[in-house]
Parts: C-alpha cells; structure tokens; sequence
C-alpha cells in the first residue's frame, strides 16, 4: 500500500480504519464498484468474447525450475538434467516430474506454455513484469512502486469489470512480494485506491483466521451508519486531507461504499472457511498454502472476479524462501516444494470442476522467471534465476486441456519455438476475460496507455 495512504491510517483509530482504509485493504474491498472516468476513449476494436468470469493467479514467487518441474530435458548433459526422473502424464508425449504424479495424472485439463522468456534476472523488476505485464526500464533490485508503473492484473480487470454487488472485484493474500524493498505491481497504482486489491496477511490456515475489519464496532449499528452523510462524523478530522490529497483522494469515494460491503454477507461468507468439511481441507492440506487455494474457489464462487495467491515468505517453514532455489535444489523441491503443490493445486482444479466453476475460471500458475539449466549455484547443488525460458501452466476457462504451446530448447535454456513474453500472458488473461487486451487507461500525465502491448495466445484455448 502507498506510504501516503498508511500515513493516513495511522491517523485513525480503530473505528475510523474500519470505515475508511484498514491495513488489510478495505479501499481494496471496494475495487472496481465505481469511480471517476479514468479509461481512454476506446477505438473500434472489437470486444473479444469472454471465455472466463474470473482468475485465479498462482504467483510462484521465487521462479519454479522448469527443467525439474514440466519441461524436463532427461537427455541433457549431467549437470543439467538434474537429479529427478520423468513419469508419464495424462498427455501422451508430456512427461512430467516423479514428485508431481497427481498433477501428472490431471495434466490434460493444462495447457503448457513452455517458451515464456524475458530479460529481468532480479526479484523485483521480474516480479513486477509478471504482476502488470509490463516491462520495467530497468532491471534494478531496488525499483519500487511509483506512480508511473502499471497497475496489477486485478487492478486493471477490476477497472473494466462489472463488479458483483458485495464483493471485492480484487482480492489478494496472504503476502507482500518483497526482495529488500516492496515489489512494485502489487497495486493499482495510477489507477487509484478504489483499483486496490482487498488484501490481508492473515493466514487462512490459522485456526484464528478471520478479518474483524469486516465487523462493525459493537456501538455502531448499520442503520445509524446510513444516517451519516459521507461518514463524516467519523472522519471529519480527515477531511481537509483528503481534499488536498491526491493519494488520499480515492478513499473519499470508499466511506461512500464501504457500507455496500459492510450491508452484505458475501465476502464474509466467503472467508468462513469453517464452513467446508474437514475432509475437503485436509485434501487441500493444512497449509498456508493449501487454505489460500481452497479460500481462492470460495471467493470466485461468492463473485470475485480476480483472486492473486501469492506462494512465498514462510510457507513449508524451512529451506529456501518460495521457489528461490539457489541451495538444495533438489532437496527443497523432493521435501517441500513439490509435495505441498500436487497435493494442493490438483485438489484446486477438481473441486473447482465439481462445484461447477472450472469452465468459468482461469487457473494461471506460473512465478516471475524459472531456473537456470545449469546446476551448481551457491553450495554447488542449486539452480539460479532464469528468465530466459520458462513454463506457464493455465487451466480452465476455455483452456484446452492438453495444449502445448512453445518450445524451448534441448537444455531448457531459450525458446526454440513461439516465444512468448509476460506482456502476452496479459494480453491472454485479458481476453479470457472479455476484455480488449489492448484497452486504454490514462495515467497521471494524460497519457492513454495500454494496460497490454501483448498478444493473447489465442491456440490454448478450445
């Protein structure tokens, strides 16, 4: 969240944050309701059918290693081969990884992208790129969040979305990408606040979980809340701030619309996890991580349009953070890594099947580079990052099951076929969507601006 807007917050109370902004992204639960104008007048390009009605973005922070995960190269040269042995799939010719056997078995409702390559080798910068699809100017460990990068995924789909009455059109959860400083791309940026994900930290794993900013304060019931005009007895001391403010503007519309959230049930319901048998959580698994993904369907299922899961800091509890293998490799894959995904994101694609939400929601798995061919990074037993060439994995929401798409080559290293960059993934999810890829915002010198310069990658789908 931009520092303004948390210097603002602190100059609340408790009360107040609940109304106006909390730390969790209150201003995000508003996302894409309403707004000023901030979208370019449109040329006469043709609105493509929407194949999907929401996302669900898998972030794989940290860059999984392709080469041991999807795209293994058994005839490469010792060293980069890597120590794992390929089993067959259910996509004859596909084999995937010995430690991904359920995936494997579920492998034809993906489609594979295995030519996705850019040139960002640094955490930041590269997760920006596959956070906005937009290519930062420089490859700098320290680039931060300014006005002038693009908007999240979520942020612009929420922007041309119809929001569904209740609910956030953006959530996002349970952490900050982060290497040093703050990611850039997490937030909507010159979009404004109302374009922000509804995001929280809580761990959905906890037994405690749950957001109390959705809960009115015991003293204050709805009704009386109705009964103030803009709130303003509750911010008046604010409101010269946010007059004056451009980064405070856009809560001046949230106090507005907090009570269409606060009146409703949906995003509450959503987050009850409790609500789902034990059965259901253990076979996504009592990890942070596996709650997220089952939390994901509950909220695409409750009207979310866009839901970011973010894989990183503190999941599994040991070895590397996320997927950033530069020591033990093999060890944090076997042991940590890829357990935890093929007992979780499989569960994810069948319960979304049986509760009838597959076809109309796009699963996008996928981190902000890959891992280099070569072994022997740091301790001699890791992989590097690589960006380079890399797997994205979509299911659901038109997506043929089975497809293929790219190639890289005989080591894994660069695309050998169709390569394909981060703007494209945009451009794809866009247009799953229902959304021209190549719509127009305007940002805070006036300019209109794609919110994609990619292509979408149109032979995945069925």
């Amino acid at each position: 969240m931009a520092k303004g807007c948390l210097e603002f917050q602190r100059s609340l109370s408790r009360r107040q944050c609940l109304l106006s902004a909390s730390q969790f992204g209150l201003g995000g639960l508003l996302a894409g309701l309403t707004g000023p104008s901030r979208v370019a007048r449109a040329s006469d390009r043709v609105v493509p059918k929407a194949r999907a009605k929401s996302v669900i973005y898998l972030h794989q922070y940290g860059g999984p290693s392709h080469i041991d995960t999807f795209d293994m190269k058994p005839n490469a040269p010792d060293g980069i081969r890597g120590e794992f042995k390929p089993i067959s799939s259910a996509v004859a010719g596909s084999p995937v990884c010995e430690y991904l056997p359920r995936w494997g078995a579920q492998l034809d409702r993906w489609a594979q992208v295995r030519s996705v390559h850019h040139d960002m080798k640094n955490h930041n910068p590269a997760c920006y790129y596959s956070l906005t699809g937009k290519r930062p100017a420089t490859d700098d460990i320290r680039l931060r969040d300014t006005l002038e990068l693009y908007p999240a995924f979520g942020s612009s789909v929420a922007r041309f979305s119809e929001p569904v009455p209740g609910v956030p059109t953006f959530v996002a959860y349970p952490h900050v990408l982060r290497d040093g400083a703050i990611a850039p791309g997490q937030h909507a940026s010159f979009l404004g606040k109302q374009y922000d994900p509804y995001f929280f930290q809580a761990d959905p794993n906890s037994p405690e979980f749950g957001l109390p900013e959705l809960q009115l304060p015991a003293n204050i019931d709805l009704a009386r809340l109705e009964r103030r005009r803009d709130l303003v007895e509750l911010i008046d001391q604010e409101r010269r701030l946010i007059e004056q403010s451009t980064d405070a503007r856009g809560l001046d519309q949230l106090q507005q619309q907090a009570l269409k959230i606060l009146s409703s049930t949906g995003l509450r319901d959503a987050l009850n996890l409790g609500q789902e048998s034990s059965a259901l959580r253990d076979a996504y698994g009592r990890s942070t991580y596996g709650q997220s993904c089952l939390l994901a369907r509950r909220l695409v299922q409750a009207g979310v349009r866009f839901v970011t899961v973010y894989f990183s800091q503190s999941i599994g509890g040991k070895g590397s953070e996320g997927w950033d293998t530069h020591q033990e490799n093999f060890k944090d894959l076997r042991e940590r890594l890829l357990p935890m995904t093929d007992q979780t994101v499989p569960t994810l694609i069948e319960d979304l099947r049986t509760h009838g939400l597959l076809d109309d929601t796009l699963v996008i798995w996928m981190g902000e580079f890959g891992r280099s061919p070569q072994v022997g990074d740091r301790d001699g037993k890791g992989r590097g990052h690589w960006p380079d060439c890399y797997t994205v994995m979509m299911a659901g929401g038109g997506v043929q099951g089975g497809a293929i798409y790219g190639a890289s080559d005989a080591k894994g290293a660069y695309p050998a076929a169709d390569p394909v960059g981060p703007e494209d993934i945009a451009a794809t999810l866009y247009w799953a969507l229902g959304i021209d890829p190549h719509a127009e915002v305007i940002d805070t010198q006036g300019r209109p601006l794609a919110i994609s310069t990619g292509d979408p990658i149109e032979k995945i789908f069925a």
